[in-house]
């Protein structure tokens, strides 16, 4: 499930960034993809503290960040939010969801990011949603995305094998 999500990331940036777990083996990433494996800065802190280590791995401006459990992002839609990320004073870019913000898929402004993370981190903030909360956040009308994406499987996540895609 991982390697589909790093190859649809590939497909629209040349940098792709795995955080694994603190500890334990790093995850087993496709074989001839340019794929950077980071660990994570505390042990199953959240993913909030998961984003930050990745962000401080990140060379661009820019961070499209995932989840490795979102096997069908549709590139459509995350060139959507890459071009809305060049909008004055974006730093940050998500998808609207039934009148709500969805954290992920998203797109950050690395250097505020950066900065906002480390703030809620030590603050001891866990929760991705609340580093939306705190930068200038674009949000893509769901009607928007969902003309690129009519049956929303750009936000579909497999918590359970019975979740995969058939």
């Amino acid at each position: 499930m991982l390697h589909r999500v790093i190859g649809r990331l590939g497909e629209v940036s040349g940098e792709v960034i795995v955080v694994g777990p603190a500890s334990g083996p790093p995850p087993r990433v496709p074989a001839g993809r340019a794929v950077r494996v980071v660990r994570d800065a505390l042990e199953a802190q959240g993913p909030l503290v998961g984003l930050a280590s990745g962000l401080a791995a990140v060379q661009g401006p820019l961070a499209l960040v995932a989840a490795g459990d979102m096997p069908e992002l549709q590139v459509p839609v995350l060139r959507e939010l890459l071009r809305l990320a060049g909008a004055e004073g974006a730093e940050a870019v998500a998808l609207e969801l039934g009148g709500g913000v969805r954290p992920l898929p998203c797109v950050l402004a690395v250097e505020p990011a950066r900065r906002a993370a480390a703030r809620l981190v030590d603050a001891g903030e866990r929760r991705l949603r609340a580093l939306l909360g705190v930068l200038r956040l674009v949000v893509v009308p769901e009607d928007r995305w969902l003309r690129l994406d009519p049956e929303r499987r750009t936000l579909h996540d497999v918590d359970v094998p019975e979740d995969l895609p058939g």
